[in-house]
């Protein structure tokens, strides 16, 4: 818990492996018990998850953390040190017969930078931490923020790559999103505080914040893990085939703060993406928005979320484009709405 109020903001982590055999149930075969030992670390833990066919789905005590058999994905808000993870997640991938083949670093600018411990105080000593523990053999590596208009809101990317990631993921043809909202309306975040006569707790707490809020239409055909936190806050991993995406809601008045995130496939089209991105503005109507979309394809995926948020009344104030080696484009996108 920061001093001023909780941090919203989270720090996005995801480590990609490679192996020169069939890689099988891969890092799915990382004892549960070591990964909890690893959120410990960065001082967290897991309250409920799901699985599926493709990958396992941990909903965290702040946020998200999914792992299929060649990448684990970690989001954490508050306090948390991510990067701390860095280190165990390599070695525990070696002991599966899997080698680090590339790294990508994501967040937005906290809202209580000073509360961050190390190595979080700034964006500078991230970059040296990865530097430091990555292995050498993942070479290509470029760090950058991305600025915006507002001076509160700009987008820090880190990424590591070796030649085969490289290629990997250049073939690859999809893409993630990643949203922050902040300023959300005041009544629709009241629906993310629990009751006080309400004795549902977690996962059935956040069952009924699901249904009040609207987050269930969102994407239909995925599986839901929701869950409630006392006295406030909310968090959902969705699950859809070899799909995720994810919510995590600080609905505190001052700095409220939303979050979603998903990944798709450029031969969905815009259509997909255009529903859930209006459905994600309307369920928590913020007063500002910023949508980071990353493809390694060159494909612009970002080109439809203008047409789809203005109408909405939030309007774009900054759009930035940057090339990272194996991450491929990303555009970070800053709207907010009309009247501002």
């Amino acid at each position: 818990m920061a001093v001023s109020g909780f941090e919203g903001f989270e720090k996005r982590l995801e480590l990609r492996f490679s192996s020169d055999n069939s890689a099988g149930m891969g890092l799915r075969r990382i004892n549960f018990e070591l990964l909890e030992k690893v959120l410990h670390a960065v001082q967290c833990t897991v309250v409920s998850a799901v699985g599926n066919h493709y990958f396992d789905s941990y909903v965290l005590s702040e946020s998200s953390l999914f792992v299929y058999p060649m990448k684990i994905i970690i989001k954490t808000c508050g306090t948390t040190q991510l990067l701390k993870s860095v280190r165990p997640l390599v070695d525990y991938g070696c002991d599966v017969g899997l080698t680090l083949c590339g790294c990508r670093y994501s967040r937005g600018s906290f809202i209580f930078p000073k509360s961050q411990p190390y190595p979080h105080t700034s964006f500078g000593e991230e970059v040296l931490y990865l530097e430091d523990v990555l292995p050498s053999h993942v070479c290509y590596r470029k760090a950058n923020v991305m600025p915006s208009k507002l001076t509160c809101h700009s987008w820090h990317v880190f990424t590591a790559s070796n030649k085969s990631d490289m290629i990997i993921q250049m073939s690859e043809q999809s893409y993630t999103v990643e949203v922050c909202m902040t300023e959300l309306d005041r009544v629709l975040a009241r629906k993310f505080f629990k009751c006080p006569d309400d004795n549902k707790l977690g996962d059935m707490a956040g069952k009924v914040m699901t249904e009040m809020t609207g987050i269930g239409d969102i994407n239909p055909n995925a599986i839901l893990c929701d869950f409630g936190f006392e006295p406030c806050g909310y968090s959902m991993n969705g699950v859809d085939s070899d799909r995720y995406s994810t919510i995590h809601v600080t609905p505190e008045d001052g700095f409220s703060y939303a979050s979603f995130e998903c990944i798709g496939s450029v031969y969905d089209g815009h259509d997909d993406l255009v529903k859930v991105l209006k459905k994600v503005a309307q369920v928590f109507r913020p007063g500002t928005m910023s949508v980071s979309s990353t493809c390694a394809t060159g494909h612009e995926v970002w080109t439809c979320v203008t047409s789809t948020l203005e109408p909405l009344g939030l309007k774009c104030r900054s759009c930035t484009v940057g090339e990272f080696p194996a991450a491929g484009t990303v555009v970070f996108q800053t709207f907010t709405t009309r009247q501002k």
